[in-house]
C-alpha cells in the first residue's frame, strides 16, 4: 500500500508459530556447527566429541518433534513437493507482501529436509570414527577397521556439504529480507509473527512431551557415549 492509498491497514495479531523447542534447536545448531568445526581444526577432540553428542541429541530430538511435536514443527505440516517450492519462489519474484506462512515456507521446508538428515549422518558417523592416532568414537571399537575407515571418510567430507547448505540458507534468509521483505529471523527469535486478525492459532504440543523426548534422546546418547569409557 502506498502513501495515497486511503484504505486502512488490515488488522493483525501476533500468532505463535515456533515453540521454545524449535527455537532451542535452531539456535543451538547455529552455535554447535561452527564450534564443532573449529574444535576439530584446533585438534581439541575432547570438546569436539562433546559437541557431537550435543548435536546428535538435538537432531534426534528434532526428528521426533517433527513426528509428534507442535503443529508447525511437524514434517507433514510443511513438507511439499519440489514443484510447490518452485512455484513459491516464482511467486515471490513477482509479488511482495508480508510473510503469511504458519510454518516453514515450501522452499524453507526443503532446506530442513536436506539439513536434518545431513546433520544426523554427520553425528552418527562420528560415533565410529578412528583417526589412526588416538581418537576413537565411542562405537569405533565395536566395528571393523573397514567400517571405521568408511565412517571417518564420510565424517570428514560431509561437513563440507553441511557448510555449503548453511551458506545457502543464510543467503536465502537475506534474500527473503531484502526482496519480499520477510523477516524470518524475528519469528525464530521470539516465536511469533504478525498475521491477519482471526488467524487460527497452530496447536502447540505440551511442554512435558518435549521434556520427555529430549530426556530420552539425551539418555540414549549418553548411553552410547559410555561405550567409549575404556
Amino acid at each position: 500500500m502506498n502513501d495515497t492509498d486511503p484504505r486502512p491497514p488490515a488488522p493483525e495479531t501476533e500468532v505463535k508459530v515456533w515453540d521454545g523447542w524449535i527455537r532451542l534447536w535452531h539456535w543451538s545448531i547455529v552455535f554447535l556447527i561452527p564450534f564443532s568445526y573449529l574444535t576439530a581444526r584446533a585438534h581439541r577432540m575432547d570438546w569436539h566429541q562433546w559437541s557431537g553428542y550435543a548435536l546428535l541429541t538435538l537432531v534426534s530430538f528434532r526428528i521426533l518433534w517433527g513426528l509428534v511435536g507442535s503443529e508447525p514443527a511437524r514434517f507433514r505440516s510443511f513438507l511439499s513437493t519440489p514443484a510447490a517450492a518452485l512455484r513459491h519462489l516464482g511467486k515471490l519474484r513477482r509479488e511482495t507482501g508480508p510473510d503469511r506462512e504458519l510454518t516453514h515456507n515450501p522452499a524453507g521446508a526443503w532446506m530442513v529436509a536436506l539439513l536434518v538428515p545431513l546433520l544426523f549422518v554427520q553425528a552418527v558417523s562420528g560415533l565410529f570414527v578412528y583417526d589412526q592416532i588416538f581418537t576413537y568414537g565411542p562405537l569405533a571399537r565395536q566395528v571393523s577397521a573397514e567400517t571405521q575407515d568408511w565412517a571417518t571418510w564420510l565424517h570428514i567430507r560431509i561437513i563440507n556439504v553441511i557448510l555449503v547448505v548453511i551458506l545457502l540458507h543464510i543467503m536465502a534468509i537475506a534474500w527473503y529480507r531484502l526482496f519480499p521483505g520477510h523477516d524470518l529471523v524475528r519469528a525464530m527469535m521470539i516465536g511469533t509473527k504478525p498475521m491477519p486478525a482471526g488467524t487460527r492459532q497452530p496447536r502447540m504440543a505440551p511442554v512435558a512431551l518435549g521434556v520427555a523426548l529430549f530426556a530420552l534422546c539425551a539418555g540414549v546418547v549418553l548411553y552410547i557415549r559410555s561405550f567409549g569409557d575404556y
